[in-house]
């Protein structure tokens, strides 16, 4: 069974050698997914993490990886538990037993994984928290102020994974740090 793993944030450059002995090197050309800096992070010290989010996410072509398993559950499980997160977040999708009432990122997965000959596919399916944990709507003006506002050593974890993240991730809130003199000081 070829199983392919999703990544587009830290999985790329946060190196984890339980996790990363387990599959084959990154490749570039991964489904298109709308993806965006809107999840707050309480294992990054409040930084905005990166995440699926169809409502707020920028099209992004994500990288992927081959699982040394052949087993999907197993596959999944790695990547669970590299995320330190629960089953609920890890989204699959078996080629063969594809239900049709997917949501439209797990279409997009399902259809590249068909042109890819790959019979599952693995990803963190962790959701934007921001509106929840802000109590106002997410907005990249809302992104920046909550940035702004983050004391010393959080401000330099979230300037840490926004200039960490992949090159090929340019989303509108990444955009508007970069702009931003005051997220390099």
């Amino acid at each position: 069974m070829k199983i392919a793993i999703l990544g587009w944030g830290s999985l790329l450059w946060d190196q984890r050698p339980e996790f990363d002995d387990q599959h084959d090197n990154w490749k570039y050309d991964g489904p298109e997914l709308t993806i965006e800096f809107s999840r707050v992070s309480k294992w990054r010290a409040g930084a905005l993490t990166l995440v699926i989010d169809e409502n707020n996410g920028s099209p992004i072509k994500v990288a992927w990886c081959l699982s040394e398993r052949s087993n999907v559950d197993d596959a999944a499980c790695d990547l669970r538990c590299r995320e330190d997160t629960t089953c609920q977040n890890i989204g699959q999708v078996v080629v063969a037993h594809a239900a049709e009432d997917q949501d439209k990122s797990a279409k997009s997965i399902l259809a590249w994984a068909g042109d890819k000959k790959l019979d599952a596919v693995v990803w963190t399916a962790l959701e934007s928290n921001f509106d929840k944990q802000r109590k106002q709507p997410f907005t990249v003006t809302a992104a920046i102020s909550y940035l702004q506002a983050l004391g010393a050593n959080e401000k330099a974890k979230a300037f840490e994974y926004v200039t960490r993240a992949p090159g090929f991730v340019k989303t509108r809130v990444r955009d508007a740090l970069e702009k931003s003199p005051w997220f390099k000081e």
